[in-house]
């Protein structure tokens, strides 16, 4: 039988695997993930798989790639600058559901137009208003985003805007009904932006995918992991690419379950950028019924129940001055390590460091570089932030040389997000390499950044720490604290009953790190996790058997687990889901709303029938155009109905058609 290849860029590395008829491991192998151009770590990766395995390229059938850059985009603030057309909602819709933060300083128009709940026109559509805004900002961003009120029960006017925006820009469009089926505008309206914003990069990470393949002669179509973790093909996964967040961490829950065979467990995934932390039952990821949360969006993407937090070995360490005792944090934003940037420009790196070893004083960017990232596009930079990134160059550069003024931080923050630079400072991966734990990058830089740190002082005038060694056990202390309270989070989150307070306080309240000591005094407190904890990710061995100890369960650390992300994402399935709604449009009358448009029928079981028929036929024709083989259709009915008058009416059914099957893989 082909070997299966699968394929996960992380933040920090790119993993390969081959397995063998869907149960064996053939080989592994990592390899840096190189951000300016993700394609020169992912053949890298796949490079060394096919050597150590001894695998011809022809003998591989399929290769599926999952990743974190989607995640990681919009943890971190990331993408492309879009224009959002927003129809038929009032002025005061843009501050519901984060869409105002979702789109922060990007353009819009909201215009006359939209639907009613029915499916009627409730305004002409503003065409001459769309027509003008698309003018005036068609070379300033990479695509847009396009929400009309009730455009789930009749996309006509978004329809109409998306041709509008191919006549008049030629840009990409992202229409947010073919995102969601559910109701709620902003909310459609954020999933819509977000997609947008992401187009650009993960169509890139597709490309340039697809021409690795060619060039190591690897025939099998490539197949792309989405946030609930079945697999859909590279074009879908391009137009939809706010389908892939939660990719890597649903990739991760997939292989999790195929390396551990564990039923019931946390599952906590500790990559470069986030920890992604998803609950097992019954051998079964949980969907989150509200739709994807990652950072502060809530999305309508159907993905599994994950909560992801900006916590990795990679996060920055960011110092507390404030108080008499100071402290630490990390994250959630991620930094390239010192470490590993001494090792891809030591003659930049190394004599910086010494120099700011040799000042008296501390300096307020001690330890912190800056590299641009080649290859972005600079739509919509303003004359301070072409500046500022005039002054990065194209070499690493120490960040005091950057910034000049206050007011180049701000410049920075906005490079940092749309991803043209990169900033490079202390993380834990780098206090691992002062501890020992890890020796694959330059240890030496790691432990002169961590000692122009440790000489920082708090509020008491004291200093941060004694040295380098003391700094660095707590940067790690820090993770442990920081990793234990978000799998405590991840567990009340998920618990039957009401404690009266949010997870994000019962984790951290003092009766609960009470417990977890095992307090003895008066009261006898105990506390912990009631379930094992699957630990992946390449520093999970590293990290997590002191997490294990703190929350007082069995910590798993599956052979394999960190590449579990690339084994997931060839283990998975094809899976399209496509839902419909039919209402009722008055007596004896039901509305099934289609994509053509809303269309009446005077049965209730008709138009339930009309419906399921054509979502039935959406579904098999995604689940095919995936990849999908052996394709199984599955319809489920959710009817609403109300008592009027003594009497039982119907008032709304939901019709949901899932299909599903393995992925064709070519021959051997």
């Amino acid at each position: 039988m082909s070997l299966l290849l699968g394929v996960d860029t992380g933040g920090t590395y790119t993993d390969a695997v081959l397995i063998r008829d869907e149960i064996e491991v053939v080989a592994s192998a990592k390899a840096l993930t190189t951000r300016g151009d993700l394609a020169r770590g992912v053949e890298a990766a796949i490079r060394s798989v096919l050597e150590r395995s001894g695998a011809a390229p022809e003998d591989v059938g399929l290769a599926a790639l999952s990743t974190t850059l989607a995640t990681n985009a919009l943890v971190e603030g990331q993408g492309g600058r879009v224009g959002l057309i927003y129809i038929g909602f009032p002025t005061r819709d843009m501050q519901a559901h984060g869409l105002a933060e979702a789109l922060g300083e990007d353009p819009f128009l909201i215009c006359p137009g939209g639907h009613d709940h029915a499916g009627a026109e409730a305004h002409p559509l503003g065409e001459a208003e769309i027509a003008a805004f698309l003018a005036e900002h068609r070379d300033g961003v990479s695509g847009f985003a396009v929400a009309a009120q009730f455009a789930t029960r009749n996309p006509a006017h978004e329809r109409r805007v998306a041709e509008l925006v191919a006549e008049l820009t030629g840009r990409p469009v992202s229409a947010s009904h073919q995102l969601s089926a559910r109701l709620n505008g902003p909310k459609r309206a954020v999933t819509a932006v977000l997609n947008a914003r992401l187009i650009g990069m993960i169509a890139r990470l597709i490309g340039r995918t697809e021409a690795v393949l060619e060039r190591l002669r690897i025939a099998a179509p490539l197949m792309v992991v989405r946030g609930d973790g079945a697999l859909i093909a590279a074009e879908q996964a391009r137009a939809r690419p706010i389908e892939t967040i939660l990719s890597g961490p649903a990739a991760s829950l997939v292989g999790a379950r195929w390396l551990s065979g564990v039923q019931d467990a946390l599952v906590s995934d500790i990559g470069g950028t986030t920890t992604d932390i998803a609950l097992l039952r019954g051998g079964l990821p949980a969907i989150d019924p509200a739709g994807a949360q990652v950072g502060p969006y809530r999305t309508m993407v159907e993905a599994v129940a994950m909560r992801t937090t900006g916590l990795g070995g990679d996060s920055e360490v960011q110092v507390v001055t404030e108080g008499l005792q100071g402290g630490l944090t990390l994250g959630p934003r991620r930094v390239v390590p010192v470490s590993l940037l001494a090792v891809e420009a030591p003659e930049v790196v190394r004599p910086a460091l010494e120099a700011q070893l040799r000042s008296a004083a501390p300096g307020e960017q001690d330890a912190r570089f800056v590299r641009a990232v080649p290859g972005q596009s600079r739509e919509g930079l303003g004359p301070r932030d072409l500046a500022v990134l005039e002054r990065v160059g194209t070499d690493v550069r120490p960040l005091a040389e950057v910034l000049r003024a206050r007011i180049d931080h701000g410049a920075l923050a906005r490079l940092v997000g749309r991803g043209l630079v990169q900033l490079a400072g202390v993380t834990p991966s780098d206090a691992s390499h002062v501890l020992g734990r890890l020796a694959v990058w330059d240890s030496g830089a790691a432990d002169m950044a961590l000692r122009l740190v440790a000489r920082k002082r708090v509020g008491s005038g004291q200093v941060l720490a004694a040295d380098a060694q003391a700094l660095a056990q707590r940067v790690v202390d820090q993770l442990t604290a920081q990793t234990s309270a978000a799998l405590l989070e991840a567990a009340f989150a998920e618990e039957a009953r009401d404690f009266g307070e949010s997870p994000q306080v019962l984790a951290r309240h003092g009766l609960m790190q009470a417990g977890l000591a095992e307090h003895r005094g008066l009261v006898r407190l105990s506390a912990g996790l009631n379930l094992p904890v699957v630990g992946l990710g390449a520093s999970a061995a590293s990290y997590y058997p002191a997490v294990g100890q703190a929350v007082g369960t069995q910590m798993i650390l599956p052979e394999h687990g960190g590449v579990a992300n690339a084994i997931g994402a060839v283990v998975g399935r094809v899976t399209m889901r496509q839902s419909g709604t039919v209402t009722s449009a008055g007596e004896g009358r039901f509305r099934v709303h289609l994509e053509a448009g809303p269309r009446d029928l005077t049965d209730q079981a008709a138009a339930l029938e009309v419906l399921e028929r054509a979502l039935r036929d959406r579904a098999r024709a995604e689940a095919v155009a995936a990849g999908a083989a052996d394709v199984q259709l599955s319809a489920r009915h959710d009817i609403r109905r109300a008592i009027v008058d003594g009497r039982e009416v119907f008032v709304e059914g939901v019709v949901t058609v899932e299909a599903s099957g393995r992925p064709r893989v070519a021959a051997g």
